[in-house]
């Protein structure tokens, strides 16, 4: 579908308008098939090319194929005393590359669906739809789904990282290994652990995360991780890539609260975690069947009871941040590979949360409990 772009006082109607081509707004627009649409991107998918990572099954992957960077059916959390190795018949730990996946999704769009490398602005909601203008064409859609991040509290719970992707100059060991997270690294900032993926001997991503509500100077997670391959006795031929990321685990404001939002900013979003690709792609799924029956409400993904769980243990990181480390590798060791990936998706069961709940210290979660 041909989309002019160029300054015209005819306006352009559309049945459907999606604000953001990022994994919500491409994967909606990849989606409908027989509704007139376009989504708007000013971005192109290398310009914001990063790691997005889910625990997938087998028949899960074939979606993900061409983006998929690296699998893995071990992955380990690391501490000063002990190491908890998962090992899953079920589960795959996988490394995606947004700039694949979005290629991928660009790359079905129906004739119908139009993508338009364009800011939007001047929104004005009319129902569930309403006008906007982009590079001065101005446009209106009887249904507006807004994907754009949402605003984040300055004072919010973060998940806040730098990567690089570097070659390395001698083979690595344990390259079947995804390591989720090494907290033998500096813990007096906030929570802080090294997430490193092998997506082959020479060839490996290492992020220093933070969860804590400031960011850091560039230079304190880069050292993080360069004192971390010291440890492991890793050395640098080449840097390859590097990425930087924020993650809200608080809730967050949207742009604009008269549009109907989806991705993250909807809270497809475990906000215990920061994991959200497969939440999205649930919601999508569910969104773009529902509108092949005419019912263009956004489904929630994530049900208030996780999120009021996930609130609690985020307010235990706030309040306590030196439990931090052992929040997590108590959670990890109360459940096997299958019930941790489990427990990640958000897709848990019963059992999942009494091991996770009979695991934490009681004291700290009582005390946020009656303080929400």
């Amino acid at each position: 579908m041909s989309i002019p772009t160029s300054q015209s006082p005819d306006i352009i109607k559309t049945d459907i308008a999606i604000i953001g081509g990022g994994n919500a707004g491409i994967t909606l627009a990849s989606k409908l098939k027989y509704q007139n649409a376009l989504v708007f991107e000013p971005k192109t998918p290398e310009d914001r090319d990063v790691s997005w990572a889910l625990w997938a099954t087998g028949n899960d992957q074939k979606d993900i194929a061409s983006a998929t960077r690296g699998r893995w059916k071990q992955w380990r959390l690391v501490d000063h005393n002990h190491e908890i190795l998962h090992n899953s018949n079920e589960y795959y730990y996988t490394s995606l590359s947004s700039a694949d996946y979005l290629h991928y999704c660009e790359q079905q769009l129906s004739p119908n669906v139009g993508l338009v490398r364009e800011t939007v602005e001047n929104i004005i909601s009319h129902g569930s739809g309403g006008t906007f203008t982009a590079s001065g064409q101005q446009y209106y859609a009887d249904h507006i789904f807004d994907s754009r991040p949402a605003k984040m509290d300055k004072a919010g719970l973060k998940q806040h990282f730098l990567g690089i992707e570097i070659r390395t100059k001698k083979p690595l060991k344990d390259i079947e290994i995804a390591t989720l997270m090494d907290f033998r690294v500096d813990q007096s900032r906030g929570l802080h652990f090294i997430y490193a993926l092998p997506f082959s001997d020479r060839s490996l991503l290492i992020e220093s995360t933070m969860i804590s509500t400031t960011i850091e100077p560039v230079d304190w997670y880069k050292q993080g991780i360069y004192q971390w391959l010291d440890g492991q006795s890793i050395e640098i031929e080449e840097i390859t890539r590097e990425e930087l990321g924020i993650i809200p685990m608080h809730e967050t404001t949207p742009k604009d609260t008269s549009l109907s939002r989806i991705g993250t900013s909807s809270g497809a979003i475990r906000l215990s975690s920061g994991y959200a690709f497969t939440h999205i792609q649930s919601q999508i799924n569910q969104l773009a069947s529902n509108i092949e029956k005419g019912d263009y409400r956004v489904p929630q993904v994530i049900s208030g009871t996780i999120s009021t769980l996930d609130k609690i243990y985020n307010r235990v990181l706030v309040a306590e941040p030196s439990l931090g480390v052992t929040l997590m590798m108590k959670t990890a060791g109360a459940l096997d590979a299958e019930g941790f990936s489990r427990f990640m998706l958000g897709k848990a069961t019963i059992k999942d949360w009494i091991k996770v709940i009979l695991a934490m210290p009681k004291l700290p979660f009582l005390t946020q409990v009656f303080r929400l």
